[in-house]
């Protein structure tokens, strides 16, 4: 089989794409970084006898993206899924924020993916099978004083799987969605975090040995499943009074 991974050069993506190789599918690998690419597919292509391909794409900018797809047509061929934990954080991320910086966080976080699951969409249903995986944040459970617009972005990506999953009941896709919390790594890297992280390994393999699944949505780790249910317990107006006590108090 073959996949492809946007995001794919390092955390969760990198670990998914050492382990989908090591159980011999081919991949086509994506990410802004084109040193780690070019080390992973060699490290891959050696290691496990498979064939890689990888591409420098940055997510963020709608134009390059256009650009790859004039370039690769044929890019959607033959593929069996696709699996995107990618996406993009910048400081400064507030009510505030540049639109500059706005727009690049909800192309890397949401129009990027759309786009991607748009292209390879009509293969699958075509061949009425394929793997859509996509990974949202527990960021996007609530309003927030930081990465505003990232979480923006990744609660209405939430939504667009919901869509896909309900849209696609009738087939035999496999649309799978899960929401992370803090992960070990390099964006939750020196953070004083209250909850431990998540091993992005494990979490590799539970996304990896769930490929076959019809319908996923899951939380990692999965205590944040119960801290999402107790928050839509509350109600709105007592979470502005809790926010409004941290603030005053910084």
């Amino acid at each position: 089989m073959k996949y492809i991974i946007l995001g794919a050069s390092s955390g969760l993506g990198r670990e998914i794409a050492y382990l989908l190789a090591e159980k011999k599918n081919d991949l086509v690998i994506i990410s802004r970084d084109e040193r780690d690419l070019k080390a992973i597919k060699y490290n891959l292509e050696i290691q496990y006898k498979i064939n890689v391909i990888y591409f420098e794409l940055d997510l963020s900018s709608f134009e390059k993206i256009q650009e790859f797809f004039d370039s690769n047509t044929d890019i959607t061929e033959e593929i069996d899924g696709i699996l995107i934990p990618a996406g993009m954080v910048l400081e400064n991320d507030v009510v505030e924020n540049k639109i500059e910086n706005s727009n690049s966080i909800i192309q890397a976080n949401l129009g990027s993916i759309i786009y991607f699951v748009s292209k390879f969409l009509p293969k699958f249903i075509k061949k009425n099978e394929g793997n859509i995986v996509g990974f949202g944040s527990i960021s996007a459970m609530f309003g927030r004083e930081k990465n505003v617009v990232y979480a923006a972005a990744k609660r209405a990506l939430e939504s667009f799987f919901e869509s896909l999953e309900i849209s696609l009941a009738s087939t035999k896709l496999n649309i799978q969605f899960y929401t992370l919390g803090y992960i070990d790594t390099n964006l939750s890297y020196a953070k004083g975090l209250i909850l431990p992280k998540g091993s992005a390994k494990k979490l590799a393999h539970i996304v990896v040995n769930n490929l076959d699944k019809n319908s996923i949505k899951l939380f990692y780790p999965y205590w944040w499943k119960y801290i999402n249910i107790f928050y839509k317990f509350i109600p709105f107006f007592f979470l502005k009074i809790f926010y409004k006590i941290i603030y005053k108090n910084k």
